[in-house]
């Protein structure tokens, strides 16, 4: 007897639609068929569809398929906002999720060693097209450490500490000002930096001073959808529900994801 016989069936209302869990019985073990069954491009006994099949991408079965891919335990990712995000997908072409067409990111919780005890740093990475293929590359790091190096400082502590324009008649003697406060020496650069710190993660472990650890935990970022956003985990549970499930979801702006964008890739 087949495991898809095993599985007793949960029927849940999607707004007119009935949907037996039971018709996508395997988990969702892996990122690439996560982005398939998002798209329809894979059958409910996870064979791969092809654009010659008429069911390949067909937005009625999708409609059907695609709430299994939600956390159904999380009340962000089961009520009304959930419906309305699988209305506006099916109501699309143009809303299928590209392996290399970039705007998703992974977020790698790691364990470092840093001068002499472990600590956590969240490693921000995204696909990245080369010649013929594509690779992983990092585009951002976050360590508590590196943030408090760069404390953003009121406005009028900043206006303390600047240059005279003129300083260039003395030769620039008076600059021995800006190393007097090292804790604030950013403050005299000009008004569009930004700290650097996937510069600092790689300068750190050039030096020794960070040691890899472990990765502990790994979730998924995409913002590929149109005024969309949503994250993927992974869930190891019994029943039906499990593997890499969305577990977040959001309506934003594409003004709005401009600015959430600056921290997976600045």
């Amino acid at each position: 007897m087949s495991s898809a016989i095993n599985l007793s069936a949960q029927n849940r209302g999607i707004g007119n639609t009935q949907v037996d869990e039971t018709a996508l019985y395997a988990m969702t073990k892996q990122m690439s068929q996560f982005f398939s069954r998002f798209n329809n491009e894979e059958d409910q006994f996870g064979k791969k569809l092809f654009p010659s099949n008429p069911a390949w991408r067909e937005q009625e079965k999708r409609s059907e398929l695609l709430p299994l891919l939600f956390d159904k335990e999380n009340p962000r990712t089961t009520g009304s906002l959930r419906d309305f995000f699988i209305e506006d997908l099916t109501d699309s072409d143009s809303s299928f999720l590209r392996f290399t067409g970039g705007r998703w990111y992974a977020e790698v919780s790691t364990t470092f060693q840093h001068q002499g005890r472990e600590v956590q740093i969240i490693l921000i990475l995204m696909i990245e097209k080369e010649n013929l293929g594509s690779k992983w590359v990092l585009t951002n790091v976050y360590y508590p450490a590196f943030s408090k190096l760069f404390p953003a400082g009121e406005m009028a502590e900043r206006e303390k500490h600047f240059l005279h324009p003129m300083s260039h008649e003395l030769d620039f003697m008076n600059i021995y000002k800006a190393f007097q406060q090292p804790e604030v020496i950013e403050y005299y650069a000009s008004k569009d930096f930004q700290p650097d710190y996937l510069s600092l993660f790689f300068y750190e472990v050039k030096k020794g001073n960070l040691k890899f650890k472990s990765v502990d935990k790994l979730k998924f970022h995409i913002f590929q959808i149109d005024n969309w956003y949503f994250e993927v985990s992974w869930f190891n549970r019994s029943g039906n529900n499990t593997g890499w499930l969305i577990s977040n979801l959001m309506y934003v702006t594409e003004n709005e994801k401009e600015k959430l964008l600056m921290f997976y890739q600045p």
